[in-house]
C-alpha cells in the first residue's frame, strides 16, 4: 500500500481519524507494515507494551490471561486497533494476539506517536477530549450496571 492508501486507513479508525491528515502522514511514514501467517502469535499476555497495532488484514484471536478457554477469546479484525494505551503510556499487554488467518498488521511505535503528539499540538488536544469522553461516558455506563445490581 501507498503511503496515501495507509492514510486514509488510519482515517478510519475512531481514535486517529481526528488528529487530521498532516498527523496521520507522519503515523504512515514512520509506522512498520508486518505479516504473520496462521498461528502466529503477535505479542504475548503480560508482555510490556511499547506499540500499537492496527489490523489493516486478516483477523486476530484475542485471548485474555493465560486460559485456554475459547469463552475468553475476541476475534478482531481489518481496523482494529491494538494496544492504544501503550501509545502513550508504559503498561503490559492484557492478552495474547494470534493470527487466525495471514494477516498485516501497521505497528506504531510510542516513540513516534509521542513525537507525532508533539508536532500537532491540536491533534493532542482532540485526542485529549476524545479519550476523556470516552472515560466518562465508560463511568457513567458502569454506574448504570452498578445500579442495576442494587450494589
Amino acid at each position: 500500500m501507498s503511503v496515501e492508501d495507509d492514510i486514509a486507513f488510519l482515517e478510519r479508525i475512531p481514535s486517529f481519524g481526528l488528529l487530521g491528515r498532516p498527523a496521520l502522514r507522519i503515523l504512515a511514514m514512520g509506522a512498520e507494515s508486518r505479516e504473520l501467517q496462521r498461528g502466529d502469535v503477535l505479542f504475548q499476555a503480560g508482555e510490556e507494551a511499547d506499540c500499537g497495532y492496527v489490523v489493516q488484514k486478516g483477523s486476530l484471536a484475542l485471548q485474555v490471561g493465560t486460559s485456554e478457554a475459547s469463552d475468553q477469546e475476541v476475534i478482531v479484525g481489518p481496523g482494529a486497533l491494538l494496544g492504544e494505551l501503550a501509545l502513550v503510556i508504559d503498561t503490559v499487554r492484557p492478552a495474547t494476539a494470534k493470527a487466525v488467518e495471514p494477516l498485516t498488521v501497521i505497528r506504531i511505535s510510542r516513540s513516534l506517536f509521542l513525537k507525532m503528539l508533539d508536532g500537532f499540538p491540536d491533534s493532542a488536544r482532540r485526542l485529549r477530549d476524545y479519550i476523556a469522553a470516552r472515560a466518562e461516558q465508560t463511568a457513567y455506563e458502569m454506574s448504570s450496571v452498578r445500579g442495576t445490581l442494587g450494589s
